[in-house]
């Protein structure tokens, strides 16, 4: 298939998105809204500030990245399982010209979408809160499709393998709390034990939070290229597996 066959399934999942789009945007907005605002303002109100700003101004972008990394982690597992499997969404997709990895790439590129739609609200909300910096906030917007589409692709490795709902409680429970807690979203990575600072080096959110809390701060960037590349590697490296995963699950 052509190098876009992955369009119709990305419009597929659109389309479907737009009928339940106000619900799907309080549940994905929702929770981290409230977590900006009780600790931001709540906790914030017994620390003067950290690394040289308020902590509402910290806390926001580290939860914009949470965000990102939560909404494609949820479209990555349960809504592509169901399409996956109980609604056998993409066995009908095969029996069209497209190709597994067409069905991959789009699933993945919705998760990006997804990202994007459910953090960019929280971005303006962080604005209007006066936590964020200048304009710069906008280059975060890339750099969090680019988080969706990781950690979607990450996700539907996990989804290839899955023999049921309750299985995604081991990648929630343990990838994907840790890295939420432990990235840099509520505190700085330096307070932590050397060896919790090695090990998040490890998690791709602490990448998208060093390139994004820049940009939203003003702090100055450090090393973005690197960042990114992490992210994109992760992304390619989690592609690869899932098609070729679900490969060998679909195609009998």
């Amino acid at each position: 298939m052509a190098i876009w066959g992955w369009v119709p399934v990305w419009r597929r999942n659109f389309l479907v998105w737009r009928k339940l789009a106000l619900p799907s945007l309080l549940g994905n907005f929702g929770e981290p809204l409230f977590y900006l605002l009780a600790l931001g303002y709540g906790f914030g109100s017994f620390v003067d500030q950290v690394q040289g700003m308020p902590y509402l101004m910290f806390l926001a972008s580290g939860i914009v990245c949470g965000s990102a990394m939560n909404s494609a982690t949820l479209e990555g597992l349960y809504s592509a399982y169901v399409r996956m499997s109980m609604q056998q969404t993409w066995e009908g997709i095969l029996a069209t010209p497209l190709s597994v990895r067409d069905v991959v790439v789009g699933e993945m590129m919705w998760t990006g979408t997804k990202a994007l739609i459910n953090s960019t609200p929280i971005l303006v909300v962080a604005a209007a809160l006066g936590a964020v910096h200048d304009w710069n906030a906008l280059w975060a917007l890339p750099v969090l499709l680019l988080a969706g589409l990781a950690f979607g692709a990450m996700a539907l490795v996990v989804t290839s393998v899955a023999t049921g709902f309750d299985f995604f409680m081991y990648y929630s429970t343990l990838i994907i709390t840790p890295m939420f807690l432990l990235s840099g979203v509520f505190f700085p990575i330096d307070v932590m034990p050397g060896w919790v600072q090695g090990m998040a080096q490890g998690f791709p959110l602490t990448h998208v939070v060093a390139v994004v809390r820049p940009l939203m701060t003003g702090l100055p960037l450090v090393a973005p290229l690197l960042h990114l590349a992490v992210l994109m590697i992760c992304a390619v490296l989690a592609l690869t597996a899932a098609t070729w995963l679900l490969r060998r699950r679909l195609i009998r």
